[in-house]
């Protein structure tokens, strides 16, 4: 049997039981977990905390920031194993980018508003990555392709807008959105699909680019419309008390508009 730790708010003991979990006697499971085997979970677990932020609750933000640092120790633990790198190493990393990137706080580098911060902060990151020898690609915008496609639409936006190529403010980037849709009905009205989807990935992007003039974040509030149909939807159903599914096009909306004021009363 393996010990188990006494203190285990210790950030210590994470990474001892994950060294159980891959040891002699540990666990089958994640003896066999490689960091390409691991990569899903981090993605996964990432999403799941943000749904916990969205909903705001404490135990579940908790627990989810639990699974998220487990992540990051399994791969550690890995690093550690193959003789590549360990939990040091990792932290010692984010540690010295920390303090190489935030010169305002660690140095003598004036920064007073965010802006400044954001600048200071890519042009550091600019030049190290010339010191690493690491080409900028001229026909991408660098962003990992597993983003989420909303926020990797409003990481584009952010990107261009450096370099002025961007909406003059809310009501420009609103007009775009209008403009996409108007796209969108005349490739629908040809049944060209091929066309329809073109224009309904404009509408999207167009969409993540006005969540920017209100500092809103796309995915985020995507995420929140989704739940947020999710609980009407089944506080309709909760509410037709009958056959839901064979219930005429008025009753349903009627039941619609109910339960959007059951909920917004709760």
């Amino acid at each position: 049997m393996n010990p188990i730790p006494s203190q285990r708010r210790d950030f210590s003991a994470l990474v001892e039981i994950v060294k159980s979990l891959r040891g002699p006697t540990g666990c089958p499971w994640d003896k066999e977990q490689t960091h390409q085997t691991l990569t899903r979970y981090a993605i996964e677990e990432a999403h799941e905390l943000a749904e916990a932020i969205d909903q705001g609750k404490r135990s579940e933000i908790v627990e989810e920031l639990g699974d998220l640092l487990l992540q990051v120790v399994l791969h550690a633990e890995i690093g550690r194993q193959a003789g590549e790198f360990d939990i040091g190493d990792v932290i010692q990393s984010i540690s010295d980018k920390m303090i190489r990137r935030h010169p305002h706080v660690f140095g003598d580098v004036d920064a007073k508003t965010s802006e400044q911060v954001l600048k200071n902060w890519a042009e550091i990151k600019a030049d190290e990555k010339a010191k690493k020898g690491q080409v900028v690609s001229t026909d991408s915008f660098g962003l990992p392709p597993e983003l989420p496609a909303l926020m990797m639409s409003q990481k584009i936006g952010e990107k261009t807008r450096k370099v002025n190529f961007d909406f003059a403010d809310l009501q420009q980037a609103f007009s775009k959105v209008k403009e996409e849709v108007a796209e969108f009905e005349q490739a629908a009205a040809s049944k060209n699909r091929e066309e329809m989807e073109h224009e309904l990935g404009d509408i999207f992007f167009a969409a993540a680019q006005v969540a920017r003039f209100f500092n809103a974040d796309a995915e985020q509030t995507a995420r929140k419309s989704n739940r947020r149909f999710e609980k009407r939807f089944f506080e309709m159903q909760k509410l037709s008390q009958s056959d839901f599914a064979s219930l005429p096009a008025e009753e349903k909306e009627r039941l619609w508009q109910a339960a959007k004021k059951a909920l917004s009363s709760k």
